[in-house]
């Protein structure tokens, strides 16, 4: 642990996966919630070790912010612009964002020059190698659009979704087009009780509210976010920033 933040290694092998992406680093952030806990401070230092991973892709699962953005909407554009990676970084929305101010939050966003998967897809190319990086809107509030998005999904190649709530697999498992999901939205249920668990765990959060999973072929892995909200308190669930290095079934057939 580096301060405030655990630094999580994923190994991950996608079924679809090319061989020209193995080793492939996605760095994966979620739920900063800025303007509460995690000040301009911490979050410069979060995005520092970001960095010190080396990624290929960062990717962010929503709810930048937690109250009125304008509180914390420079700095947050400053620090986000800050990340560094070969491919650049995508992100999507989430229930807090569309709670305060969802347009305020795509501006920031489009400031720090982050690209807004909006129930879109962007692929990433190695020769003739496909990876896909795929989003949806907000699920909780209904604006996700999971048929739009597979419908712009090229058949070949392999594709990750990024959805902040992570029960949404139940949806996107069923197309069979996923290999990994990418949420948060539960923070690791944030105060985590010995021999009870977290003693809460918001809608559409508690099938798999911490960690890596697999359902049907497809991996899900939920991050604990970076910042808190109500109690700006985090017991036994840490801020956490997850390297996911992506390993082709042809090189490598394990799952870790």
């Amino acid at each position: 642990m580096d301060n405030w933040f655990e630094i999580t290694q994923v190994q991950a092998t996608l079924p679809r996966l090319a061989e020209e992406f193995d080793g492939y680093r996605l760095v994966h952030i979620s739920d900063l919630h800025t303007g509460t806990w995690l000040n301009q401070a911490r979050l410069d230092e979060a995005v520092s070790l970001v960095n010190q991973q080396r990624p290929n892709m960062i990717a962010i699962t929503g709810d930048f912010v937690s109250h009125r953005p304008d509180h914390s909407r420079a700095y947050l554009a400053d620090s986000l612009k800050s990340l560094q990676s070969g491919d650049g970084t995508v992100a999507v929305l989430g229930n807090h964002d569309h709670w305060v101010n969802p347009s305020i939050v795509r501006q920031t966003l489009q400031a720090a020059g982050i690209i807004e998967l909006n129930n879109r897809v962007r692929t990433i190319e190695r020769g003739n190698a496909k990876l896909h990086l795929a989003g949806i809107d907000d699920a909780m509030e209904e604006m996700d659009r999971i048929g739009e998005v597979i419908r712009r999904l090229p058949a070949q190649g392999a594709a990750i979704l990024l959805a902040h709530e992570p029960d949404f697999a139940e949806v996107s498992v069923r197309s069979g087009r996923f290999d990994l999901q990418l949420s948060g939205h539960t923070h690791g249920g944030q105060i985590i009780l010995p021999l009870i668990g977290p003693p809460y765990l918001p809608r559409m959060g508690r099938k798999y509210p911490s960690g890596l999973y697999q359902k049907n072929g497809m991996l899900i892995y939920t991050n604990r976010g970076l910042g808190t909200t109500a109690l700006r308190l985090r017991w036994n669930a840490p801020a956490e920033i997850t390297v996911i290095t992506l390993r082709s079934p042809k090189i490598d057939s394990c799952v870790k």
